[in-house]
């Protein structure tokens, strides 16, 4: 599997290591994954996020899988990470869509870099030859880290970084890059994922909002793919 919509056209990894948020993007990633054999290892992050309730359907989706599984602690680094509502209290999260300019203020600088950077070292630890998160080609607007442009230089720099010590194959996945949220719901149906163990809301309550840009973008992506979504939220 490699990076694109369907991922379908070379052989998947033997062994990977994944960014688990504990989202809907990146769960069903698990599955697909598991699903085609590969040999798992899931790191989730606490980075100090305003939703860290994430990191209990992380722990979920590990345990129903049955892979390696280790939750990061990066709290520490949630000061230095200021002017994100996801980190600072004192950015007000916005509600809306993703393709609001005011979703600019859930960015967190280098976020996936940093958390990708971390699962590379464990990657080359255990002789792993993949390294995978969830990006899709909704965040693209937003997020500079979630672009293709950044996936290639990233792998790029992995290779340098770490020349003689991973395999000549070793890649970054992204498989979903070029998927829209609505894909990834219907693959997520294909693979029978439970959805009701995955997490989206950047509040972090005991229900998902309802008015945030990544509640906002599941509910959509259900309506969309045409998926009975399971969601409790709080605003119809």
């Amino acid at each position: 599997m490699r990076n694109g919509p369907s991922g379908a056209n070379a052989e998947s990894p033997r062994k990977v290591v994944l960014v688990l948020s504990g989202g809907l993007d990146s769960t069903v990633l698990a599955h697909r994954l598991r699903a085609e054999g590969c040999d798992l290892t899931m790191l989730s992050f606490n980075y100090g996020q305003s939703h860290r309730r994430e990191l209990e359907f992380a722990y979920r989706t590990a345990a129903s899988l049955g892979g390696a599984h280790r939750v990061v602690q990066l709290g520490a680094i949630a000061e230095l990470l200021a002017g994100s509502s996801l980190t600072d209290p004192a950015v007000a999260m916005p509600d809306g869509h993703y393709s609001d300019s005011s979703m600019r203020a859930t960015v967190v600088s280098n976020r996936n870099a940093i958390m990708l950077d971390v699962a590379v070292a464990h990657a080359v630890a255990i002789g792993a030859n993949a390294v995978a998160f969830g990006a899709h080609a909704g965040d693209h607007p937003i997020y500079p880290d979630c672009r293709p442009s950044f996936v290639a230089a990233y792998e790029q720099m992995v290779r340098v970084a770490n020349e003689g010590f991973i395999d000549s194959d070793f890649v970054v996945l992204a498989p979903f890059i070029n998927a829209s949220k609505s894909q990834i719901v219907a693959e997520g149906a294909r693979l029978g994922v439970p959805f009701v163990d995955t997490w989206s809301c950047y509040r972090g309550g005991a229900r998902h909002c309802g008015r945030c840009g990544t509640c906002v973008e599941r509910r959509e992506a259900f309506f969309v793919a045409n998926v009975a979504d399971p969601t409790e939220y709080e605003v119809p």
